[in-house]
């Protein structure tokens, strides 16, 4: 009998790991998630991996072959498996992620960071099937973007290339967690939107649902919400910060020429609040020559377990190119 081929699809946060196995047609068959425990030493966290993945493929009969593991987490390197000076990962400067992997479950392992994940898991399983030159772009916590370039994820000379969330749109202008000051993520991202809101009830007399809320209770869903029942302010917001996201997408697709970009995420879960400001003014702001080649377009993903989808496709990929 011929076995069913499948992988394990691994998404690290600084909050939850998603686990993930997940077959050739992109269906997650069964899914758990551990808590990252993000101030624990990486070598308290990797048995608690590996044992989240070995009761996952428990389920399995003999009818089932694990032929790979796909891996996105913060600041991965696509070339050298290594996790670098993650963000809210107290692991160090250098983790061999893959290396460790490898040796426990003996299948090919790849890991990358999580908007390139994304950005494989679209072309597999979600929008971007047929395209090769795409864009997704993470409007969460920050902003993540995964590039795709004649069907193949760009990661540069180093495997950390695609940094678009970190691309200065305004000199001098807010603190990012980056170290630098006026990063796109800063304004374009869940975070963003919480200070751009904020910003908007200090030099405005408007009346605001937030008027009398912690800046605690201003989550970008909750500004979402608020738009949608007319609160002025949180319409501004959207339109703020789709006008500073759209100015950068122009830039972008002047570098690029990609056929989409595809919007994914919390503040993507908006919808048309950010959709209409955006589209907008990468249309006025687009070179000519570009104009009306680029679809903006949300993932297709967003109601599945995109991040386990997206590291599976991850090492699908992979097997296909062997």
């Amino acid at each position: 009998m011929q076995q069913t081929l499948i992988t394990i699809g691994i998404d690290i946060g600084g909050t939850n790991t998603v686990l993930g196995v997940v077959n050739k047609s992109g269906e997650c068959l069964f899914d758990t998630s551990i808590p990252t425990q993000a101030t624990e030493p990486f070598d308290k966290f990797f048995p608690r991996l590996c044992v989240a993945a070995e009761t996952l493929l428990a389920r399995f009969d003999e009818g089932f072959e694990l032929v790979g593991i796909g891996i996105g987490a913060p600041n991965a390197n696509y070339y050298s498996g290594t996790i670098e000076q993650a963000p809210n990962l107290h692991w160090g400067d250098v983790v061999h992620l893959r290396k460790h992997v490898q040796e426990r479950f003996r299948v090919p392992v790849a890991i990358t960071n999580d908007a390139n994940a994304a950005a494989l898991g679209e072309m597999l399983f979600g929008a971007a099937k047929g395209m090769k030159n795409f864009l997704v772009i993470t409007l969460g916590t920050g902003l993540g973007s995964g590039i795709v370039v004649n069907g193949d994820v760009l990661y540069g000379s180093d495997g950390f290339a695609g940094e678009v969330g970190h691309i200065i749109v305004q000199e001098g202008g807010r603190d990012c967690g980056c170290g630098r000051r006026g990063c796109l993520e800063t304004y374009a991202s869940a975070t963003g939107i919480r200070r751009t809101m904020l910003e908007l009830l200090a030099d405005r007399t408007n009346a605001s649902v937030f008027r009398d809320r912690n800046f605690a209770d201003m989550s970008a869903a909750a500004i979402a919400t608020a738009a949608n029942d007319g609160d002025t302010l949180a319409k501004q917001a959207f339109e703020r910060t789709g006008e500073i996201l759209g100015k950068a997408l122009a830039n972008v697709i002047a570098c690029f020429s990609p056929e989409a970009i595809i919007l994914f995420g919390g503040l993507a879960n908006a919808g048309d609040l950010i959709l209409r400001p955006t589209q907008r003014t990468l249309d006025q702001t687009t070179l000519n020559i570009f104009k009306g080649k680029t679809r903006l377009l949300f993932s297709s993903l967003m109601d599945k377990n995109a991040a386990v989808l997206g590291a599976s496709a991850l090492i699908w990929r992979e097997l296909e190119k062997q």
